[in-house]
């Protein structure tokens, strides 16, 4: 009896100072995985998160490589977070005068460098839209595509050293539609050219090239004939995918999506990595922005011929139970840069 009373007083002590502990951090002072009540008690690029009932500080930025490390190795040698759907965010007003009957994906795309963008032919125009039966409706739309491309203008013009990648689901027949809109939003004077996208597998350009010659701008079509009629790179020449979905989800299992050539095609040199369920369920982004989806890139890794994405896509990424997506990011851009599963761990001590 006496040994038991020594052993529950000793567990009664454990959570007392592990209670003691977590009360002592506040303030912003609070690292991250620590237990929090408000965004202020958490430290610089944290914030206040409840996943699975409890409230923790998780990571609210990303890492920018170029700053930590260089920015002279080619495109193809980085990894990028990436939003699904980025249009789909979650309080955006009806801009048809119908209230909207859709899924959201994202919250916001602060600190995001590539954009997956599903367009459409709506009302004379070209819009960012989710479709039902493969057209845009008024109660499906979310804005016309020419906003939210001039919000990349905005941020290009603001940001000189930024790169800035355009993966478009492209359903928009209309002649010369997306030149339309990108031209009226003023991105053409920092367009990559196709010229200067690599075949066959080769390097891409390299970033500091990119930069200093003002092609900070990728634009990818899911249409293979407006390479030749637009200039707007195919897809599926250059990059591969593996599936998207709940099928792509499957612990242990990646393979590419139908569009794709298999992920193993070395003759593509981007590579893709989709984590995101068929329907996005918020309260489950959290959980599936965390450990899963670096265990999904290590087994996209061996099966895309030992690479590493370069995209990196989700929903709702600042959801996690930690680091998340951004850790992810870090983790990939690290085995690319350094041979590290951190990309902080490539800087030199």
């Amino acid at each position: 009896m006496a040994v038991f009373r020594r052993v529950f007083g000793l567990m009664v002590f454990s959570v007392l100072m592990i209670e003691v502990a977590n009360a002592a951090c506040s303030n912003g002072t609070c690292k991250i995985l620590d237990e929090c009540s408000s965004d202020a008690d958490c430290g610089a690029g944290l914030y206040c998160f409840s996943c699975l009932a409890k409230s923790r500080c998780v990571r609210s930025t990303a890492t920018d490589q170029f700053k930590l490390v260089n920015n002279s190795l080619p495109f193809n040698k980085y990894v990028f977070l990436t939003t699904h759907n980025s249009f789909a965010i979650e309080g955006e007003p009806s801009h048809t005068g119908v209230p909207r009957i859709t899924f959201n994906n994202q919250e916001d795309n602060n600190g995001v460098r590539a954009l997956m963008l599903d367009t459409y032919d709506f009302e004379g125009d070209v819009w960012l839209c989710h479709s039902f039966k493969g057209q845009c409706h008024d109660y499906t739309a979310f804005e016309p595509a020419t906003d939210t491309l001039r919000e990349i203008e905005a941020f290009l013009s603001a940001n000189p050293s930024e790169i800035v990648t355009v993966i478009l689901e492209d359903y928009v027949q209309a002649p010369s539609g997306l030149t339309k809109v990108f031209t009226d939003a003023g991105l053409m004077k920092y367009w990559l050219p196709v010229s200067k996208m690599p075949q066959n597998g080769a390097d891409w350009p390299l970033v500091s090239d990119m930069v200093a010659n003002n092609q900070r701008l990728l634009v990818f079509t899911s249409v293979r004939s407006k390479e030749q009629s637009e200039g707007i790179a195919y897809q599926w020449n250059y990059m591969v995918e593996n599936q998207y979905g709940d099928d792509g989800m499957k612990a242990g299992d990646c393979f590419n999506r139908a569009e794709s050539s298999p992920l193993n095609d070395t003759t593509k040199s981007l590579v893709l990595v989709n984590y995101f369920r068929s329907v996005p369920v918020k309260p489950l982004a959290c959980v599936q922005n965390s450990g899963n989806l670096i265990d999904m890139l290590q087994t996209c890794h061996a099966a895309s011929a030992n690479r590493w994405a370069n995209f990196v896509a989700v929903d709702y990424y600042k959801r996690s139970m930690g680091g998340g997506t951004f850790q992810a990011v870090d983790t990939c851009n690290g085995e690319l840069l350094c041979g590290c599963n951190n990309v902080h761990s490539c800087v030199a001590p």
